[in-house]
């Protein structure tokens, strides 16, 4: 069962990186293929198929999703932290 956070900022950053994606095929500068994954990557919680995607490259690479999800989770408890500092540091002004 997949559940949705619908999220505007996430579903800007992943259909941007689509974008990036989709040029990168035609671009030779770009690299395609990273760009359209993190997109599917990014979206995975806000569209539907997104998640079955991102379902199916789970299937092909469960190594290497494990170690994105790990670097999203780090991302989000360094952030986290980074909030909680930055509250005490204003609250103490």
């Amino acid at each position: 069962m997949v559940i949705l956070r619908p999220s505007l900022t996430r579903k800007a950053t992943g259909w941007s990186l689509i974008v990036l994606g989709v040029l990168g095929v035609v671009l030779p500068f770009l690299q395609g293929f990273l760009f359209l994954a993190l997109g599917v990557f990014v979206l995975r919680d806000q569209h539907i198929w997104a998640a079955r995607r991102w379902g199916w490259v789970a299937g092909r690479w469960p190594q290497h999703v494990a170690k994105v999800e790990e670097m999203e989770a780090s991302l989000g408890r360094r952030l986290a932290g980074a909030r909680e500092r930055l509250r005490r540091l204003v609250s103490r002004a």
